[in-house]
């Protein structure tokens, strides 16, 4: 094993080779990832080392080779599959949901279904309302899926790899913001777990903040903003949101008494609406104010640069909504 400083995007890289390089049957199929390495180089150095039969460029087709990915999960392969924008899995819904998620369900568990659906999203790059959305609660709602969702490089490693050694589908949500982020990671390791809950990056006593994706940044920038108050906010890595699982975020409220969840979504609809509800279920004699959501507004995303960054949540307005709490 070696621990080295490497990007977002490498340490996807990295999870990828090492994977497929472990595993002859692992392939990965997507929209201009082979000798381009990928829209968001994602892919690159994959096609010059395992060539077009494990890199497959596909059309532009998502119902296509998404359901292309499920024959193959069914004859002994273990597909990887490249969702160039995570706006897109709307075009591949129904092979998703109604055919992956309950494939294994419906053989009576006796048959695995090892398939990764990577989707890349996200605002922050002015790419406007179809190409900016992180996808985040779109598959909460259906049994048969893991969704997890990396928010640093070691993250994006090690959730990818554990994703591609599991027998269930799962969906992994990279942020593009992300990709050029860097952080320590160690490659090599061949004993991966995938998370089963939220992880505490800071501790804190006074209020707990729970995030994902590129908004786990910002909670920890506003952690930074507080603490020069004299306020210590814990944050909290959501990371799996399916299964979601909130005994940690509960026992945070114990301790702090004032919930601030954080996520690049919309309001209506989003997956902080069922944290808060189970917080309040587990631990409502525990608050000393109302949670609070910070979302998205009601809109598409708009492509205006101004009009962008004042639409995601950024750490001034999560550090002023944690002092109003309190």
């Amino acid at each position: 094993m070696t621990t080295r400083e490497m990007t977002y995007r490498e340490a996807i890289v990295a999870a990828l080779q090492e994977e497929m390089r472990h595993d002859s049957r692992t392939l990965i199929m997507g929209e201009d990832i082979g000798e381009s390495g990928g829209p968001f180089k994602t892919c690159q150095g994959l096609y010059e080392e395992f060539g077009a039969a494990r890199v497959r460029d596909t059309p532009i087709a998502e119902t296509g080779f998404v359901g292309a990915a499920l024959g193959l999960a069914l004859t002994g392969y273990r597909p990887i599959v490249e969702i160039m924008f995570a706006d897109f899995l709307g075009v591949c819904f129904d092979q998703i949901v109604n055919g992956i998620a309950k494939h294994r369900f419906m053989s009576g568990g006796k048959v695995d279904i090892p398939i990764v659906i990577r989707a890349i999203g996200g605002a922050g790059l002015r790419f406007a309302a179809q190409h900016s959305q992180t996808a985040e609660s779109w598959m909460m709602s259906v049994p048969g899926l893991k969704i997890v969702c990396p928010s640093s490089p070691a993250e994006a490693y090690g959730m990818l790899k554990a994703a591609i050694r599991d027998n269930n589908p799962v969906l992994v949500l990279e942020h593009k913001a992300l990709l050029s982020m860097k952080g320590p990671v160690e490659t090599g390791v061949d004993d991966v777990e995938m998370p089963t809950g939220p992880k505490i990056l800071r501790g804190g006593a006074d209020a707990t903040i729970v995030a994902s994706l590129a908004m786990v940044g910002k909670a920890l920038a506003a952690a930074d903003q507080l603490r020069a108050e004299g306020i210590e906010a814990e944050v909290i890595d959501i990371r799996t949101l399916r299964p979601l699982n909130v005994d940690l975020i509960c026992d945070s409220v114990r301790r702090t008494n004032i919930l601030v969840v954080v996520e690049e979504q919309a309001r209506t609809g989003g997956w902080s609406s069922n944290v808060v509800a189970d917080v309040v279920s587990e631990a409502f004699d525990y608050l000393d104010a109302p949670p609070a959501r910070i979302t998205l507004p009601d809109h598409p995303m708009p492509y205006s640069p101004a009009l962008e960054d004042a639409m995601i949540p950024s750490p001034e307005t999560i550090a002023a909504t944690v002092k109003s709490l309190l």
